[in-house]
């Protein structure tokens, strides 16, 4: 190609990036302009690891607008987020590109969207990675996309490898669809979160001569900071203090649901504009709240990292209410603010207030790591023996909980050992093997990332250079603008008022306990004769609180501790519980409590305080009849959990007929012992079963 013909294109694709932005005088990078022309010029493979706010989204754009106008078919982009997809999608439509999306939330729109794929009306189509596992997309769409696809874009490529920090099985599903490419197809990575291992595990799996193109991981508007308190009410209440003086509007990142739901309640309760944001908030709201933060019309969102905010979102503040697991998350996380103009010149403020339960967390999301062998090798034994099986029917036969399962599954997938059929999964017969070193060594990744983690919180050096290098920049120096280098000063101070305020918040005891309503699936395969709705189920109830929360689950963490001896109930938690019973006000006339056998004095304590307290007698127990079922059996799937309590429990109480039972356990892990213990109870003539305990577990 001609040096004039570049000199066209390369101004082609600036007339595209204006109308993207919006701007008049925008240039291309230098290396926005190297990534694109190895696409739409010479149809290579690239990897882009950029900071973000860098512009990696620009790059596909203009490179599919080059691409459309040379005949090629519509791109394709992977991408976990869906605020992101939707973002992407308002700021495609800019440009003129035709843009459409399917994920999880728009499934009445898949067929039309196939359609106008098929018509030729579609420049970009955003994919959400479990989409190229499902069966129907799988075998139908993705082979004709693979066919016909002009540009395949990969963001946050980082979750293609295991040793990224958000490693997803359904990504690797990518690796076959790189396969299936024609030659010639253009391919794009990009992630703003890989270090130098991950770059070299992801360029391997695009295949041999990738341009990848690595640049700074420096944000230059981001200034970082750590404000260490010793309480929660403390962290609680510096929130309620100095939310206010932050520019602009911003993030609030919690590690758990549970806290950005407590969070967001104490700081509306003290005059601020905000809403709890998670994987579990509806769609529409959702949305709703993302176009409210970009808006302004909040000054947050309190949020878990479901969160993702597109490149057009201009946040001026982090902050993070508990520690990530790892820098690099860490930096993704806090890469949401100081993006896109309007920011104030000193930039956007990010600061993180570690809590002493953030270990407890880490120690919860590590148990979910690739389960032991012998599970995975009981998975296997059962497709082949029977065939196939859906994952409800592989949950009575494996003592895995659904999600770990199905995660388990999509790797077994994607090793060719099993197969996603319509209706469930089947084994492929081929022969597989667990990688148990490699296994291995992903786990001690992770621990290297946690020690790294609180070493950052320690360092009195740079933070952005600390986080840099975590991630192998070779540029990183010492940024000017963060707490340790004197360019940020933050205010640790709160007011007596604030910390009471949510000192009481956070003392105020009482969670509901929902009742389970449906059966688990496929019990008649454990011979249990009971499906679907459940016709007598529990009330609802109550408990102290859950071990996440900021308030009393510190103590209730303390309490349940494996090495901590049974006892009575401490002080502190009778006066929580006699502070719940004031409010909730339940309406019974006997107690029957919850059979313990690691917690046998502290359950039975409960139960005669309560009796004490109310007034009503202590009529029998929900009783271990066999105790060579183990305490926890099953406590991670809901059919196998359902089996064991029904071996290991008997009712051994006297109820009268229409009487409201309170039944007393120490704590809710997976709710199917109050179930059945509720279901025995009306069976003997209860009219209705009211459960208290101390602690739910999530």
């Amino acid at each position: 190609m001609t040096a004039t013909t570049d000199s066209d294109v390369r101004r082609d694709a600036e007339r595209h990036l204006r109308a993207l932005v919006g701007r008049d005088d925008a240039e291309l990078r230098e290396d926005q302009w190297r990534a694109i022309e190895a696409l739409a010029v010479g149809h290579q493979r690239a990897l882009v690891v950029q900071r973000t706010g860098w512009g990696k989204s620009a790059v596909y754009f203009v490179a599919t607008l080059l691409l459309r106008s040379q005949g090629a078919g519509p791109t394709v982009i992977v991408s976990p987020l869906l605020a992101l997809m939707r973002n992407q999608i308002a700021a495609a439509e800019r440009a003129g590109i035709r843009a459409v999306t399917i994920n999880s939330t728009n499934t009445e729109s898949w067929e039309p969207v196939h359609d106008a794929i098929r018509a030729g009306e579609v420049d970009v189509l955003l994919v959400s990675p479990e989409r190229l596992n499902n069966p129907g997309f799988r075998d139908e769409v993705l082979p004709r996309l693979a066919a016909t696809c002009g540009l395949l874009v990969v963001d946050e490529a980082h979750c293609i490898s295991d040793w990224g920090h958000d490693f997803r099985p359904d990504y690797r599903r990518i690796r076959t669809l790189l396969g299936d490419l024609p030659d010639g197809i253009p391919v794009l990575a990009t992630t703003a979160t890989a270090n130098a291992r991950v770059t070299r595990d992801v360029a391997e799996q695009l295949g041999s001569d990738v341009l990848v193109l690595r640049g700074s991981l420096d944000r230059e508007s981001l200034r970082l900071g750590v404000v260490r308190l010793k309480t929660a009410e403390q962290r609680l209440a510096w929130l309620a203090d100095h939310l206010a003086e932050q520019q602009g509007v911003g993030i609030v990142y919690c590690l758990t649901v549970a806290a950005t739901q407590e969070i967001a309640g104490y700081l509306r309760s003290r005059g601020h504009d905000v809403a709890a944001y998670s994987g579990q908030t509806e769609t529409t709201e959702r949305t709703a709240l993302e176009e409210d933060l970009a808006a302004g019309r909040v000054k947050a969102l309190i949020a878990t990292s479901a969160l993702g905010m597109g490149f057009d979102a201009t946040l001026g503040f982090v902050v993070n209410m508990g520690a990530p697991q790892s820098p690099v998350a860490y930096y993704q996380q806090v890469g949401r603010a100081g993006r896109g103009t309007g920011l104030p010149p000193e930039g956007a403020t990010v600061v993180l207030l570690p809590a002493t339960e953030d270990r407890d967390i880490w120690a919860y999301f590590a148990s979910l790591a690739f389960p032991r062998e012998e599970q995975v090798r009981q998975t296997l034994d059962a497709l082949s023996t029977e065939g196939m099986l859906g994952t409800p029917a592989l949950e009575t036969r494996v003592e895995l909980s659904r999600n770990r399962l199905e995660t388990m599954l999509k790797v077994l997938d994607v090793d060719g050992a099993v197969r996603r059929v319509r209706g469930g999964w089947e084994a492929t017969g081929q022969p597989w093997s667990y990688d148990a070193e490699r296994y291995e060594r992903v786990r001690e990744a992770r621990e290297r990332e946690q020690r790294a983690m609180l070493d950052y919180l320690e360092t009195d050096s740079c933070r952005m250079r600390f986080l840099r290098e975590q991630l192998d920049d070779p540029e990183a120096t010492d940024c000017g603008r963060c707490d340790n280098c004197g360019g940020l000063t933050l205010d640790t101070s709160v007011s007596s008022a604030a910390v009471e305020e949510a000192g009481t918040r956070l003392s105020r005891p009482g969670v509901a306990i929902e009742p389970r309503k449906m059966w688990p699936t496929a019990l008649a395969a454990l011979g249990i004769d009971l499906k679907g709705r459940i016709a007598e189920p529990a009330e609802e109830g109550r408990a102290v609180a859950r071990l996440t929360d900021l308030g009393h689950g510190q103590a209730l963490r303390a309490l349940f501790r494996p090495d901590t001896p049974d006892g009575q109930v401490p002080v502190p938690l009778v006066q929580a519980v006699l502070t719940m019973l004031d409010d909730w006000r339940p309406d019974v006339d006997a107690i029957v409590v919850v059979e313990s056998s690691t917690r046998p004095v502290l359950t039975d304590d409960l139960a005669q305080g309560l009796s004490r307290r109310l007034q009503v007698p202590v009529v029998g127990r929900w009783a271990i009849v066999d105790p060579d079922v183990p305490p926890g059996r099953g406590a991670v799937n809901s059919a196998q959990r359902v089996a064991a309590v029904g071996r290991r429990f008997s009712l051994e109480a006297e109820v009268a007929p229409g009487s409201r039972v309170l039944l007393v356990d120490d704590q809710v892990v997976t709710g199917w012992t109050l179930t059945l213990a509720a279901r025995a109870l009306r069976a003997a003539g209860a009219s209705a079963v009211l459960p208290l305990t101390l602690a739910v577990q999530s």
